[in-house]
């Protein structure tokens, strides 16, 4: 027995030395060293985008490719690698230490141009290739554009990773549907055209003055529609979730399950995961969803389209701060896509694209417009001061009886600018906004001394007047939608009063008579359509302390606008504003494309955006000035300011591009003329790789495009 036992354990022995030696002469995978492994035979290079944020590293750096991971490491797929371990810390010529960081690998080559030892991979995180080639080119021109670096980018345009959700199969990919019917299109004199177009595979590019009324969901499903009956992709982005779920519906009323997917931050990471991942597999071919969207992977894109580019919403708020529509305008460029930019009002930049021949103009004719369109009628300052109602329940005669009349019929939409608007400062006569004599700024009052200053050059402005009626006095208040809520309840005691606004929004209300009181961009849709509308305290809105006042007030009025019946079906809006101020007549005409124009043109004359290109550099006074005397800015750069920026206060949210709490900040706004953006971005970016690499002075914050230049 003890001999049989012997000779067990001398074969367990041997057994365990051989696996030993085996070991010992194939390396496996280890995620601190590969010192001493093999190479891959062929391709040993791997060019590498490290997931580290700042601008000065914003390159790609070359690691070993081991043989174990040979079959792994394509390009697209994700990776861990050293980095920051520097060139002193090498053994047996490969480079150890440093952090272990998340990356892609974008490619393989034969040789580094880096003639020092290499790090080696240190893992393969997942086979799955997350990053295609025109995912990576359109990351790197938003990077370019926005004066970013491409790992940020990277960061909005692929979702963290689910292992559980990759090893699900992908969904099989359903034949192509046949084409629409024009359906709501055939409204427009060239709708059925543009569908036909898209069928057929053609790149159509538009820009779309919808008609009021819901049907702009489903008008947008059909186009969607074509694009895949051409057995091409289609993409759609949209402000909000709710806006998503409407088209979603259509979408799926259309042409039935598995053929699209939504991507909102409702969804939750796991399920928005798989839903993308279905999109980068080809599995689907159609994706609805909120400004994350605009990178989804789709392939063979064939249609783009986005919904509303005037909303804030679109912007992204994380670095490097792009806009969805600029983004789908690259996307429709370099991959050859049809593009439509729709919604009830127009913007300069939709206006602009019109302009120089890029996109067609997709409209109604005037008398179709008069039918879907409610009844506007207009209350003025003059008629306010003449008005005793207008001191009881906040609504002049007219508004009140529009009221009563629409009560009969249906529920009645009360449109209230938020409380928290802070609008820049206007003749209390005239409603004329206070300008700077110099540089046409807005006006504002910083402290208690009475004395304005340019909120975009800082000049002082004494002894103001209006230039149009001489006034003196200025005027800046808003009352808040609850206030307004509970004045309306009273003035109307047998009518039940909703509200919408920030902290709670409704989608849908009854179509049954009552008072739904929203503040701007929270107003529910009404079954059947709202019977009428009131817009109160329009000069709220048109003052805002933003280029953009005017284009935001009438897209706010006209999106609430296009929620009421037509003028045929007794619908009608009553907007309390100066009836000679340009939104309100463009809201009166419903001729938003016309008022954009004429922005545009004076936009050209003063040379604001879209026009030029524009960024704002903030900051503390000495990080700014230091910044500026180092980029080297492109001829004929004008820089405006610096001013101040508002201190942030204590216990609110801070915004991108807020100073911190206690910290005093000045932002200098930085304009070139057009064809100067690129190099304009370019300029500024260097200047911030400089700084980061120095590693002296204060940080400052850049933006590309600002949407609010004052």
């Amino acid at each position: 027995m003890s001999s049989n036992n012997d000779a067990q354990g001398e074969q367990l022995a041997l057994i365990r030395e051989s696996v030993r030696k085996a070991k010992a002469k194939a390396p496996r995978a280890k995620p601190r060293t590969w010192r001493g492994a093999e190479l891959a035979k062929e391709l040993p290079v791997a060019r590498v985008l490290v997931d580290k944020g700042p601008v000065h590293l914003d390159k790609l750096w070359d690691y070993a490719v081991p043989a174990e991971l040979d079959e792994e490491a394509r390009p697209g797929v994700r990776v861990r690698v050293r980095f920051g371990a520097g060139t002193r810390n090498v053994r047996d010529g490969r480079r150890e230490g440093g952090g272990l960081l998340d990356g892609f690998v974008v490619e393989r080559v034969d040789e580094s141009e880096y003639r020092g030892p290499l790090a080696a991979i240190a893992q393969v995180l997942s086979p799955e290739p997350v990053l295609g080639p025109q995912l990576l080119g359109l990351c790197r021109a938003v990077a370019d554009r926005y004066a970013g670096s491409l790992a940020d980018v990277l960061q909005l345009a692929v979702p963290p990773r689910h292992a559980r959700i990759e090893a699900e199969p992908a969904p099989a990919l359903l034949p192509p549907p046949a084409a629409p019917e024009a359906g709501s299109w055939e409204r427009y004199p060239t709708g059925r055209a543009y569908l036909e177009a898209l069928a057929r595979g053609d790149s159509p590019r538009a820009v779309w003055t919808a008609l009021p009324g819901p049907h702009w969901a489903e008008e947008l499903a059909r186009a969607a529609a074509a694009a895949l009956a051409s057995r091409r992709g289609a993409l759609i982005v949209v402000p909000d979730g709710r806006a998503a779920a409407r088209v979603d519906a259509a979408l799926t009323g259309l042409l039935g399950e598995g053929r699209h997917v939504l991507l909102t931050a409702d969804t939750g990471p796991e399920e928005r995961y798989r839903r993308w991942l279905a999109v980068s597999r080809g599995a689907v071919r159609a994706v609805v969803g909120t400004r994350a969207a605009m990178f989804a992977p789709v392939r063979d894109l064939g249609f783009a389209a986005i919904w509303d580019d005037g909303d804030s919403s679109h912007s992204e708020q994380h670095a490097p701060q792009p806009h969805a529509r600029e983004v789908l305008l690259l996307r429709a460029a370099q991959e050859k896509a049809a593009f439509l930019l729709g919604a009830f009002g127009c913007t300069v930049e939709a206006a602009q694209l019109v302009r120089t021949g890029w996109a067609l103009p997709l409209a109604a004719d005037r008398e179709r417009i008069r039918a879907a369109a409610p009844l506007v009628r207009t209350v003025g300052d003059g008629d306010l001061a003449r008005d005793e109602a207008a001191r009881a329940a906040r609504l002049p005669s007219l508004a009140w009886r529009a009221a009563r009349e629409g009560l009969q019929h249906g529920p009645v939409l009360v449109q209230v600018p938020r409380r928290g608007y802070v609008p820049r400062l206007a003749c209390e006569r005239c409603r004329e906004p206070a300008r700077c004599g110099h540089c046409a700024g807005p006006l504002e009052a910083r402290g208690d001394d009475g004395v304005l200053h340019c909120g975009w050059c800082g000049a002082e402005a004494r002894d103001w007047h209006c230039p149009e009626c001489g006034g003196a006095r200025l005027r800046a208040q808003v009352v808040g939608a609850h206030r307004t809520a509970e004045e309306l309840g009273r003035a109307f005691p047998a009518v039940p009063v909703r509200t919408s606004g920030r902290d709670h929004v409704l989608d849908t209300v009854p179509g049954t008579p009552a008072l739904v009181v929203a503040t701007p961009g929270a107003e529910p849709v009404a079954e059947g359509g709202y019977a009428a509308a009131l817009l109160l305290d329009g000069w709220a809105l048109l003052n805002l302390p933003d280029l953009r006042a005017g284009e935001e007030a009438l897209r706010r009025w006209l999106a609430a606008s296009a929620l009421v019946r037509g003028q045929a079906a007794g619908g009608q809006v009553v907007v309390v504003a100066e009836p000679t101020l340009r939104p309100v007549q463009a809201l009166v005409r419903w001729d938003p494309a016309g008022h954009a124009v004429r922005e545009l043109a004076e936009r050209e004359e003063l040379g604001f955006p879209p026009v030029s290109r524009m960024a704002s550099v903030s900051g503390t006074e000495e990080a700014v000035a230091d910044f500026l005397a180092l980029a080297e800015l492109p001829e004929g750069a004008d820089v405006l300011g610096p001013v101040p920026v508002p201190a942030a206060v204590a216990g609110r949210p801070r915004r991108p591009g807020d100073a911190p709490v206690g910290e005093r900040w000045e932002r200098a706004l930085v304009r070139v003329r057009p064809g100067q953006g690129a190099a304009l971005a370019a300029a500024l970016k260097t200047a911030q790789a400089v700084r980061l690499t120095r590693r002296e002075g204060a940080p400052v914050r850049l933006r590309m495009d600002p949407p609010d230049i004052g």
